[in-house]
């Protein structure tokens, strides 16, 4: 309702529009409104629609992505490179179909997508889906300047370390995959997660401080959302069993080598990667294996005779 005749038009497409499904996390153009094609009210207005899904952390760790956008200018601008499509305004948000949180409300969606962030969420019969969902950042670690030590997935990569440090000998053998670390993570857009499989070490022969662990993991990633949607995701991960989660290591264990983690069960893979800038470059994502886009939820919704 903040925006133009003409911005709306851009921003509110149909639900069945298949590029609701096309997602990403690189610099590219974007369907819908950016930020940077909004005025102050209309930008208060779609931060509180991310603030809306999203904790505290999560929001401050997407607008903190956001802002690494005028790093990454600055930095090579001073390697003489042009800083090309860098924009900290270059995210957009695109609502499918008519927001209604009614008991009778049509299935409707929406997206937050730039460099570093692609958030999607589906909303089908008063239930959320929450993924695919992705946060990057670049630098990992601000190197200089007036934010220099900063981290903004720190948790992620910090408890990762600290579960790899916990394993013993044997446990270490089932946990460390590869020596050297995948160029990026492995569910991309466009790849079928079903293509990556839930190896590694299995939670069910951990202690109970290493599960204790990858509780604070499971926390740490899902904690970026509401409390009630990262409650009840959390949920669908312990109906199906903590003890079937298995946990993968790929790459060097020591700082500034290239590494990878996995941690994935019957219903989900979570994945983080930081190989790229000389490991100053970190990807992550959460993708779920039946509720991407609220796959599961929509053949329900039909199966149900609620046809549109």
């Amino acid at each position: 309702d903040a925006l133009t005749p003409e911005l709306r038009a851009q921003a509110a497409l149909p639900f069945e529009d298949q590029r609701r499904l096309d997602w990403h996390y690189v610099p590219r153009e974007r369907i819908g409104v950016a930020f940077k094609a909004m005025d102050g009210s209309q930008r208060a207005a779609a931060r509180e629609l991310v603030r809306s899904a999203l904790s505290s952390t999560g929001a401050n760790k997407v607008e903190e992505i956001m802002a690494l956008e005028t790093l990454l200018i600055e930095i090579e601008i001073e390697k003489g490179a042009r800083p090309g499509l860098r924009d900290p305004l270059a995210y957009s948000i695109v609502v499918f179909g008519q927001p209604d949180a009614g008991a009778d409300a049509q299935p409707w969606a929406w997206k937050i997508e730039g460099h570093h962030v692609a958030l999607n969420f589906t909303g089908v019969n008063q239930q959320t889906a929450v993924t695919p969902a992705f946060l990057g950042s670049n630098p990992a670690r601000v190197p200089h300047g007036e934010r220099a030590g900063t981290r903004v997935l720190a948790a992620e990569e910090d408890l990762g370390r600290e579960l790899l440090a916990s394993l013993d000998a044997d446990q270490r053998r089932a946990a460390i995959i590869a020596d050297v670390a995948p160029a990026d993570i492995l569910a991309i857009p466009g790849r079928s997660i079903d293509e990556v499989d839930a190896s590694g070490l299995a939670v069910s022969s951990m202690t109970d401080q290493q599960r204790a662990i990858v509780e604070r993991l499971l926390g740490t990633y899902a904690g970026n959302l509401r409390q009630d949607l990262a409650e009840h995701a959390l949920q669908r991960i312990a109906a199906a069993g903590v003890g079937n989660l298995r946990f993968a290591w790929m790459g060097g264990e020591k700082p500034g080598e290239g590494h990878y983690y996995r941690l994935s069960g019957p219903t989900f893979v979570i994945e983080y990667d930081n190989t790229q800038n000389g490991a100053n470059h970190v990807h992550t994502v959460w993708r779920d294996r039946q509720r991407d886009f609220g796959r599961d939820l929509l053949k329900e919704h039909l199966e149900h005779g609620h046809r549109h």
